[in-house]
């Protein structure tokens, strides 16, 4: 009998070492399959594109079509011959040419030239050969010396001890006591914000030309001309776009290097906001701020009432409920996306990541559709059409029984976490699926930040909030940065506060040359004779 105890009691315990072993298999498993799903993420990240492939055709078939069944009495489709006639169009160069000026250079034969090889009669001009190419003239750098008259009364010189002086009008400089000049700036602006030109390399390329201007100097009339007039548009600005029904918000990462009470490495943030698709006037402003915290949102929309596109950062989420909150169907897919790219090759097309990537697909195939829609018409369609495919998506995700630590799992998670405000897209037909917008507007300081890496001041980054949000804002309503800025620095300092709203990218002072040129036919045409 102690035999037969000691014998269960061995099974036993070999029983329980065995599950244990095998508990302890199953965890490894599931580890090793981690691990692999974060090397080939990572593999991706690092050697494979970095845009998102667009879904095959196969997501126009998803949801109710295949269950639709066909008419077998429907008649076949008669076979439709379409005749056109092709006319001959202005070439794509003559398009992208029109607009530029035009010099012609004519050449010709000398007159004693002009007689026939074969007869010796005198030869008449028939046609031309034309061959046009693009002649860039360079930046040119020269002094502009403002002589002021100064006025005096010869009859109270002799006979008076009071001798009024009078001196002649003019403009204000954009830095008193300074060589910056409208041009000058501008072009400092353009060349560090548009085309993403470091202070040191324009340094250098200043005296290429026989100048020497330091990045201090440089950098000392950003500072001044952009809080001295640029600010105020800024604000201008700022303050229209929240009275704005819809927006965009985001953030971004900038490094200040002397920040107070900040290790250099550190992190500060450059927020962004802007309008939506249904503006007629885009604004885009950033707002520097030392941290990612939600007070920086909360104070910059304070008692503002509308719709607001983001991510999913959480410090949105807590922003008072007079803003509704819009989710972004691109940040959720994109984990689906990432997730996909973790999964072995064989075993991606029947993958529940697939799956999910071509439902939302179609989501955003309808939008396409609805493009040009009205509001009203757009969200009366999504209510139809769209919103019970998307009730349909998230009830699919909550039946999944995948593995919470894989990628496809942190996606399936990440997206009913976020359903509540992806579904708020439903609520108003000027809204969008996604926070693209906002995501193209970033592009510029990231690249920026490529460049010329970090502000060296607190001062340096808030002037770098109002340059790029003039600048982008500018470019966003069809106008030039350098020819925009350069007649801001000529007319803001012979302004007044109250002609601000002319001086706006959509105001009436703005003049035609700050804009992009349309294409049309024609050119200033200027002759010379050679030959």
């Amino acid at each position: 009998m102690d035999i037969q105890e000691n014998l269960a009691e061995i099974i036993a315990k070999k029983e329980m070492k065995i599950a244990e072993l095998e508990q302890q298999l199953e965890k490894s498993k599931a580890l090793n399959k981690f691990y692999e799903e974060q090397f080939r993420l990572m593999k991706s990240r690092q050697f494979g594109a970095s845009s998102e492939k667009p879904t095959d055709g196969r997501q126009l078939g998803l949801f109710s079509e295949g269950d639709v069944p066909a008419d077998p009495d429907m008649p076949e489709p008669e076979v439709e011959q379409i005749a056109y006639i092709r006319k001959k169009q202005r070439g794509k160069r003559d398009e992208d040419l029109s607009g530029l000026p035009v010099e012609t250079v004519v050449h010709t034969l000398p007159e004693e030239e002009q007689v026939c090889p074969e007869c010796g009669g005198r030869l008449h001009e028939m046609a031309y050969d034309v061959h046009r190419e693009l002649k860039i003239i360079p930046a040119q750098v020269k002094v502009i010396e403002h002589n002021r008259a100064v006025y005096a009364c010869r009859n109270c010189e002799k006979n008076s001890d009071h001798v009024p002086v009078v001196k002649a009008p003019m403009p204000e400089p954009v830095i008193k006591g300074s060589l910056a000049s409208p041009s000058a700036v501008a072009h400092i602006m353009a060349q560090k914000y548009v085309m993403y030109a470091p202070l040191y390399r324009q340094e250098q390329d200043w005296k290429r030309q026989g100048v020497t201007l330091s990045r201090q100097t440089m950098a000392n009339w950003v500072i001044i001309s952009a809080e001295n007039w640029l600010r105020p548009l800024y604000d201008k600005m700022q303050a229209q776009l929240l009275q704005r029904e819809v927006i965009h918000g985001d953030e971004s990462v900038i490094q200040v290097l002397h920040e107070p009470g900040k290790a250099p490495t550190s992190k500060s943030y450059m927020w962004l906001y802007r309008t939506s698709g249904d503006a007629q006037r885009h604004i885009i402003i950033f707002e520097y701020q030392p941290s990612r915290a939600g007070a920086h949102p909360k104070r910059f929309l304070a008692g503002y009432k509308g719709y607001l596109h983001c991510d999913g950062y959480q410090v949105y989420h807590l922003l008072p409920p007079e803003i509704v909150i819009i989710g972004c169907w691109v940040h959720m897919r994109r984990k689906f996306t990432d997730s996909l790219k973790a999964i072995p090759a064989e075993q991606r097309p029947k993958s529940v990541a697939q799956e999910a990537i071509e439902k939302i697909g179609y989501l955003f195939h309808l939008e396409s559709l609805w493009e040009n829609l009205d509001p009203d018409e757009r969200h009366e369609r999504r209510l139809k059409e769209s919103k019970p495919l998307a009730d349909a998506f998230f009830a699919w995700l909550g039946t999944l029984g995948v593995l919470p630590q894989s990628t496809t799992g942190k996606a399936v998670h990440y997206a009913l976490e976020q359903q509540r405000w992806l579904m708020n897209v439903y609520l108003d037909g000027r809204t969008e699926i996604s926070n693209n917008r906002i995501e193209n507007s970033v592009r510029p300081l990231a690249l920026g930040r490529k460049n010329f890496l970090f502000c060296n001041t607190v001062n340096g980054a808030k002037a770098t909030e109002v340059v790029y949000s003039v600048i982008e804002t500018a470019k966003a309503n069809g106008l030039k940065p350098f020819e925009y800025l350069e007649f801001l620095f000529e007319t803001l300092p012979n302004s007044r506060t109250s002609e601000l709203d002319a001086l706006l990218p959509w105001g009436d002072k703005v003049p035609d040359r700050c804009k992009m040129p349309a294409i049309k036919g024609g050119a200033d045409v200027c002759q010379k004779r050679a030959g």
